[in-house]
């Protein structure tokens, strides 16, 4: 059975741009850009809960909250639990999957980023994807940055504008570019 592009890229596997089933991103992003523009044109619950259904194959829980605008690549690969609010202006790289457990609060502005590129200059067109996983009961502040390959631990907050390149364990406070750890929490 051949693997789909998706599929090969959540495998670990990179993909060069001149792989023939490159063009299935393309074709992905533009059919989940022609949704957001409905999800982004309103503030209706119940209107942004059907749009995101349609963008990502799932309808969010009544006890979540997306506060578009909201900027997704793909969708498909993005899986929000009960209790989730997600403010303003984020943007979900997820083409290695993007987990966020029940219970997170995610504030405005924040990039969650699953894509990388090769660091060599002749590998770099290119792309590679690792998934990101939010626990249950997490924060993640205004402005962060969630690199690719990120387990943030339950109940764990990263502050406003941190960039988060390593794992954060349950029960702490992260801050800073990088993001290191500032606070336990008891």
């Amino acid at each position: 059975m051949n693997k789909d592009v998706f599929q090969r890229l959540q495998s670990g596997e990179v993909i060069p741009y001149s792989d023939p089933a490159h063009h299935q991103i393309a074709e992905a992003a533009s059919r989940t850009n022609n949704l957001l523009i409905n999800l982004n044109a309103t503030t209706n619950p119940d209107s942004v809960r059907k749009q995101w259904s349609n963008i990502s194959g799932n309808m969010l829980d009544v006890t979540s909250t997306i506060k578009p605008p909201v900027f997704v690549n793909i969708g498909l690969f993005t899986r929000i639990g009960k209790n989730v609010c997600i403010d303003h202006s984020c943007s979900l790289l997820d083409m290695g999957t993007i987990t966020i457990e029940d219970d997170v609060l995610i504030g405005p502005k924040v990039n969650i980023v699953t894509e990388e590129h090769p660091v060599k200059p002749s590998e770099r067109r290119a792309l590679g994807a690792k998934p990101v996983i939010i626990k249950r009961n997490a924060t993640i502040g205004a402005g962060a940055t969630i690199l690719p390959g990120i387990t943030v631990g339950e109940n764990a907050v990263v502050t406003a504008g941190s960039v988060v390149t390593k794992d954060v364990s349950a029960n702490t406070v992260v801050a800073g570019i990088p993001a290191k750890v500032i606070e336990e929490i008891n």
